[in-house]
């Protein structure tokens, strides 16, 4: 709880997985995959319940034993490739809702394929945007990306072309305005605000710019080569 508001943090979890097959229980550094955005979210000063949602048993039994809560399974039907994030949580919020009498003012949102949060991320992002309540109702992770979109291709037939030519065409990294993208650190934002505009990038939303060796998010088995080796490095893990 912050401000006397309740905080509900989500992890979503489905079992299916085209690019790492079970990527979500895969270990890394000897944790499931899973554990390491369950653990972090357990840590925060202000989170009330976390919450994994999933269609699968595997995944459902590893995250009870971290402790997060697991009241119900995920409808297949919300556990397809097609399936968006925001249903997923519009059917969380729908079961608290109806079978436990519980609202919350505050959504977190925490893909366990961004294992790489430091112990205060959430805490701090969820202190910034109460800070700033009246002017933003979410905030988003972002990390300063080296790859600049004005420096992206697109492949035409046998041919290569800019892949926005709305941008100006530069060579240099050095010369372009700083990008970011969104890694999954974490998205929060304000419950109603976010069931009204169905998305947590609100109009008026608000960044928590994340370190560098954090700029990483598994969708397959070289992301999570990568995030491991920063695990062992940045954290000192066998």
């Amino acid at each position: 709880m912050i401000n006397g508001q309740k905080v509900l943090a989500i992890i979503p979890a489905r079992g299916g997985s085209k690019g790492l097959k079970r990527k979500n229980i895969k270990l890394m550094c000897g944790k499931p995959l899973i554990g390491w955005s369950i653990d972090k979210a357990k840590k925060s000063r202000y989170i009330d319940t976390v919450l994994v949602t999933t269609d699968d048993k595997e995944i459902l039994d590893i995250a009870k034993n971290f402790g997060a809560y697991v009241p119900f399974v995920r409808p297949a039907e919300l556990s397809t490739d097609h399936a968006s994030t925001y249903e997923v949580i519009t059917h969380a919020l729908s079961y608290f809702k109806k079978s436990e009498k519980k609202e919350f003012d505050f959504i977190v949102l925490m893909e366990p394929t961004s294992p790489l949060r430091e112990d205060d991320d959430v805490d701090k992002m969820l202190d910034r945007l109460v800070s700033k309540v009246d002017q933003f109702d979410s905030i988003i992770s972002v990390g300063k990306v080296n790859e600049h979109p004005s420096l992206m291709k697109r492949l035409v037939f046998d041919g290569l072309e800019p892949y926005s030519l709305c941008l100006k065409q530069t060579t240099r990294r050095q010369d372009n305005t700083p990008a970011y993208f969104p890694f999954g650190v974490a998205y929060i934002a304000k419950t109603q605000v976010l069931l009204n505009e169905n998305t947590f990038y609100t109009r008026r939303s608000m960044h928590y710019l994340i370190e560098r060796y954090q700029n990483y998010e598994i969708d397959d088995l070289y992301d999570f080569l990568c995030t491991e080796a920063i695990m062992k490095t940045e954290w000192g893990l066998i």
